[in-house]
């Protein structure tokens, strides 16, 4: 199976929200649309979340050290939170923030056009980024819904950029539908309705990838469907009569797993220890996302 390349999603995402932050902040400032506004602040807050993710995947990599033995793995995820804070912060509150205050001070839209352009080059861009960005989730989600997906995948960075992507799209879509219906009607109040929609969409998105994040955080172990693997491909082994129990645990890309088997019937310790590792080498070479394996004999009680 084919491993999604995380870093590839990231730095489309990233060129895509810089070269949109730069269009959508100078046409804003031109058109004094509340709705571009919120749009240029979701795509600055986005263009330093993918710094953020970047950072924590370059600390995930680290290696283990003595104080922290299984390495430093789920520094994504805890990047990836702090990704999801901002985007409820930066991204849907200053939204709502500004929709508020345009409700209060009502002021026309100039060079509404402008700002029309500015939001399809902006669909453009963050279209052509979600597409990179989906490529690299078909690998791994199969026949699986996006939803299916979402809930399930392990891969915080993905899901972040996949979240972050979703939510460009349907907010362009809320602000250009705003900006119409404000040059159609010449009523400003659609263009800060609109401003608050990109808001509460943002707080809603940043929830979901908070939500999800935060079971990978306080320690998720691997998707169902691999543990289900992990077990048949050991009790296929010749050494093992049955798996008693079996934990996984995600740490960022790499997985711990700890095994607690019934073994079959040997005369020495030394052949015990000897299946063991045979045992080990083989669920690595199958599974290469496990770094350790803690292997315990046991009898069935």
């Amino acid at each position: 199976m084919p491993k999604p390349n995380s870093l590839k999603s990231i730095f489309f995402a990233l060129g895509a929200n810089l070269a949109i932050f730069i269009a959508k902040l100078g046409a804003a400032l031109f058109t004094g649309s509340g709705s571009l506004l919120a749009e240029a602040i979701h795509s600055l807050a986005d263009t330093g979340n993918q710094l953020l993710l970047l950072w924590g995947l370059k600390l995930s990599r680290r290696p283990p050290t003595p104080k922290h033995p299984l390495g430093h793995g789920k520094a994504i995820f805890f990047w990836s939170f702090i990704v999801a804070l901002l985007l409820f912060s930066m991204g849907g509150m200053f939204s709502i923030y500004e929709g508020f205050y345009k409700l209060k001070h009502p002021k026309t839209i100039s060079y509404p056009f402008l700002a029309l352009g500015v939001l399809l080059f902006s669909l453009l861009a963050e279209g052509i980024s979600l597409i990179g960005c989906l490529k690299e989730i078909n690998k791994v989600r199969k026949n699986q819904t996006l939803l299916t997906w979402f809930k399930k995948t392990r891969q915080s960075e993905l899901l972040v950029v996949f979240g972050e992507d979703s939510a460009a799209i349907i907010g362009l879509t809320f602000a250009f539908l705003a900006i119409v219906l404000s040059i159609i009607t010449q009523n400003p109040f659609y263009d800060a309705l609109g401003s608050i929609l990109i808001g509460i969409l943002l707080i809603v998105i940043a929830l979901a990838i908070g939500s999800e994040v935060y079971e990978l955080l306080i320690g998720q172990g691997v998707e169902p469907e691999i543990k289900e693997k992990i077990i048949e491909l050991l009790e296929k082994q010749p050494e093992i009569k049955q798996v008693l129990n079996l934990i996984t645990l995600q740490l960022g890309p790499n997985v711990m797993v700890a095994v607690k088997a019934k073994m079959n019937f040997k005369k020495s310790a030394l052949e015990l220890v000897n299946d063991i590792n045979q045992c080990e080498q083989i669920l690595k070479k199958h599974f290469p996302q496990v770094k350790w394996i803690f292997f315990e004999p046991d009898i069935k009680k």
